[in-house]
Formats: structure tokens, C-alpha cells, sequence
């Protein structure tokens, strides 16, 4: 299936599985309208990864949505891109209950915050909702976008 057909989230999803982060997944979906290149893209979001540097705060897909509509619509000024960003993050906690990395992943406080990414098993795919997570939020930054 060629990118062009795949939609926003099965790209993520898709780019995630090939080692991006979460952050890095979901922002890469968007390089086209970005106007930027992947690699760059990647270079940007890599430390919003695991909830921030894998310490398990803001879920790395919020931090993705974030980037894209920050520079999609810094022109607009703080307040439009603040009011932009909650609207996407109410819609992801809303299908998920939460923003928070590790609330979403089941971790205790602590967070398991290793700051060595887990190897991508099988496994590792079975026990993390991410790649999930990501198509996820790529599909509510897409609808987003298209009715803005």
C-alpha cells in the first residue's frame, strides 16, 4: 500500500514499526504538510518519546500532535495553538482516558523510567497499546486538520 493511500494513522502506525518513536511516528505522518523532511522531523521529536525522554509524562503521540500544529500554526500566535492543542488532546483522552504516558501503559508512579528504549519484539508489541496509540492519534490530528 503506497503512503499515499494509507491514511494518517496506519502511516504513524506504519513508521512506528519501523522505529520511530511515538512522538516521531505521529509527526512523521505529517512531513507532506509540514514541508519537511523525515529525518529532520525525527531529529525534532525524538526526545518527546516514552512521555518526554521516556519518563512517562505526556504520552509522546500528544507531543507529536503538538509539533504538527505548533508549526503548522504558530503564525496564528500562542492562545489559537494552546486552544489548537487541547482540542486534540481532549479528543485522544477522551478515547483513551488519559494523556499521560503512563497512566496509559499501566506503570506505577516511578513509571519505569529507564531511559533505555525496550527492544520491538513481538512481544513488546503484545504487552504496549503504542503502535495503537499512535495510529490513534494521527487519525484525530488528520479530522482535525481537514475540519480546521
Amino acid at each position: 500500500m503506497s503512503q499515499q493511500k494509507m491514511s494518517k494513522g496506519e502511516m504513524a502506525e506504519a513508521f512506528f514499526k519501523q522505529g520511530c518513536n511515538c512522538s516521531q511516528a505521529v509527526a512523521c505522518a505529517f512531513a507532506e504538510e509540514l514541508d519537511m523532511d523525515r529525518a529532520d522531523i525525527e531529529k525534532l521529536t525524538m526526545g518527546f518519546g516514552g512521555g518526554i525522554g521516556r519518563m512517562r509524562e505526556v504520552c509522546g503521540t500528544v507531543s507529536g500532535m503538538a509539533f504538527v500544529i505548533s508549526a503548522l500554526y504558530a503564525k496564528e500566535g500562542k492562545a489559537s495553538v494552546y486552544a489548537k492543542i487541547q482540542k486534540v488532546a481532549e479528543a485522544f483522552e477522551a478515547e483513551n482516558g488519559s494523556i499521560v504516558c503512563r497512566e496509559l501503559l499501566g506503570l506505577d508512579k516511578n513509571g519505569n523510567r529507564c531511559p533505555v528504549p525496550e527492544p520491538r519484539t513481538e512481544q513488546y508489541y503484545k504487552k504496549r497499546p503504542c503502535n495503537q496509540l499512535v495510529h490513534m492519534a494521527a487519525d484525530i490530528l488528520d479530522d482535525f486538520l481537514k475540519a480546521n
